[in-house]
């Protein structure tokens, strides 16, 4: 007789069967370049579940470049584990052929060439296509929006986030959870959250003073597709008051919630679900160890740490499904679910190529019509770039790179910290830099640009702390986003190390002198979780020194000496 585990495993092997590296044929056709929608979307219907994954858009409804990390380490269990490794060595994990569609969808290598290849990735109005081919082949197919969706758009700023919603709505997921939504403030989160029609999920989004579920955010839900009873539970950000403003949304608290979670799991099994799916963003190595911790958890579908994967990550028996960000893909699963458990599934992660992916129109129009009071705005020319500009992996990216540059000289800083987000997208070489590029890379809703005395201990302290974030060896205790990005200052790291022990041999780059810890130093910076910070807004000062530039060139970023034991 064949265990659960074993049909799962059998599962695994179909999802990677559906074509190399789980993509479809398209990953075979590097060389003729004839991919066509029809090869993109080519899927077998399997079982009678689907479910449709997408997560951490940011905001982003336009067609962008979005190059994948070169740095994603791992450390204690995860050190060599996906999503931990990039390059070369994700390319032979998978079987992914260099300069095949697959390698510019997945890896950095070559980006910058094979975007002029292939092209542009994502829109909301490709992602519609291709949610509705799926449900006309499944009608009754979950569509899941794992969060960090109104956040991260000059459009979504302007409107608080209506844009979005309006998108959104359009595109009528059947359930969404939260992060970056919060920073729009309690107040508006709540106005949004009680126009929306579908449902609003978070079970660890409690209220601050009452330590009780929150009213506004269920839990759960409830619902049904192929004849299978689902419950879908929520899984907000759990560490918003530490990697963001709590005086934003001082009515609520978060956390991871194992217990509660698995209060959950029980109470949507005591009501008949055949099927558990949780519709996360934790991060992957948070939501592998909940995995381990919460039993009865069929589907993690994983979002917030920006991971795209080809295969599902089996722990124990729950799959965890991993779906990239900004739009570039969407994630179909097809679930085998008998006698009230799932028995084996089919996965398919589907790059939105937005050449080969024809945009459904009307959407395209209700895009067009939420951007239209800003097009001028949008579409002004700042500059140009010479250098691929991005932001993705755990040290600088060369956004942050010409960000923190922006500080220093718009300042007048010793040195600049820009925060360790992974949202924006990316520029290759020769682009024009429009102020809609600029915002995609800075825009929230506390862009002031701070200017502040630091001694040399007070910013190991800060470089410590985040770093612990990041490289804490116990998931739980990875709060951060990756590091903060310095400009001005290299410094070594040993991320073997315990806290306070990780950081050394700090160097002020433009004297070429150690830090030290009394000496007092001019910090620029942005993005502080504190109340009331004064400046400028990061935008402004990113574009004004983009304007003196004229043209965008950067050295490449040697500072920071990484060591992994």
């Amino acid at each position: 007789m064949i265990s659960r585990r074993d049909f799962l495993q059998v599962g695994m092997a179909a999802s990677a069967l559906v074509g190399a590296s789980g993509f479809g044929n398209w990953a075979r056709l590097a060389a003729q370049q004839t991919l066509t929608q029809d090869q993109l979307l080519d899927f077998e219907t399997f079982g009678n579940v689907t479910l449709i994954h997408i997560t951490d858009i940011h905001a982003q409804l336009k067609p962008i470049y979005f190059r994948e990390p070169e740095i994603n380490l791992g450390v204690g269990d995860a050190f060599g584990q996906v999503p931990h490794i990039t390059g070369a060595e994700f390319k032979a994990r998978y079987g992914i052929a260099d300069g095949s569609p697959s390698a510019y969808a997945l890896t950095y290598n070559d980006f910058s060439a094979l975007a002029k290849e292939y092209g542009q990735v994502g829109g909301i109005d490709r992602v519609a296509t291709v949610v509705k081919q799926i449900r006309s082949a499944r009608p009754d197919a979950l569509l899941l929006d794992g969060g960090d969706t109104w956040h991260g758009s000059y459009t979504c700023y302007q409107t608080q986030g209506q844009d979005m919603v309006n998108v959104m709505n359009a595109l009528a997921p059947d359930a969404m959870t939260f992060h970056w939504e919060f920073t729009l403030g309690s107040d508006r989160v709540r106005e949004l959250v009680e126009g929306l029609p579908f449902a609003a999920l978070g079970q660890n989004i409690f209220d601050a003073e009452w330590d009780e579920p929150a009213e506004s955010f269920e839990s759960y839900k409830m619902m049904e597709a192929g004849g299978v009873k689902i419950g879908v539970i929520g899984q907000a950000f759990p560490y918003m008051p530490i990697a963001n403003p709590s005086w934003m949304f001082p009515e609520y608290s978060f956390g991871i919630r194992d217990e509660h979670m698995q209060e959950m799991v029980d109470e949507v099994r005591a009501n008949g679900a055949e099927l558990v799916v949780v519709l996360s963003h934790n991060g992957f190595d948070v939501d592998k160890k909940m995995a381990d911790r919460v039993t009865g958890i069929d589907v993690i579908l994983s979002g917030h740490t920006h991971d795209a994967l080809p295969e599902p990550v089996l722990v124990g028996e729950t799959i965890i499904i991993a779906s990239g960000s900004n739009g570039k893909f969407v994630s179909r699963v097809d679930l085998d679910v008998r006698d009230g458990r799932m028995m084996g599934f089919k996965h398919k992660l589907i790059p939105i190529f937005s050449d080969v992916i024809a945009p459904d129109a009307e959407m395209t129009a209700l895009i067009d019509e939420q951007r239209a009071p800003y097009e001028a705005e949008l579409s002004e020319v700042i500059g140009t770039t010479d250098v691929e500009l991005f932001r993705r992996g755990n040290f600088n990216g060369s956004w942050d790179d010409l960000i923190c540059d922006a500080l220093i000289s718009e300042r007048e800083a010793d040195i600049a910290m820009s925060p360790g987000v992974r949202w924006g997208p990316s520029l290759i070489p020769g682009d024009e830099i429009t102020r809609e590029d600029i915002w995609n890379v800075t825009s929230m809703t506390y862009g002031q640009a701070y200017r502040n005395e630091m001694t040399g201990e007070f910013i190991k302290v800060i470089l410590e702390d985040v770093a612990d974030n990041i490289f804490n060896p116990d998931p739980y205790y990875q709060q951060g986003g990756d590091m903060v990005r310095i400009g001005g200052m290299g410094y070594r790291i040993d991320i073997t190390k315990p806290q306070g022990e990780r950081i050394s041999e700090m160097t002020l780059l433009k004297t070429g002198e150690a830090i030290e810890p009394a000496r007092t130093y001019q910090v620029a910076g942005w993005a502080s979780v504190n109340e009331g910070t004064e400046g400028p807004m990061i935008w402004d000062v990113v574009e004004s020194h983009i304007k003196k530039l004229g043209t965008v060139t950067l050295d490449p970023n040697t500072s920071v000496e990484v060591i992994q034991g």
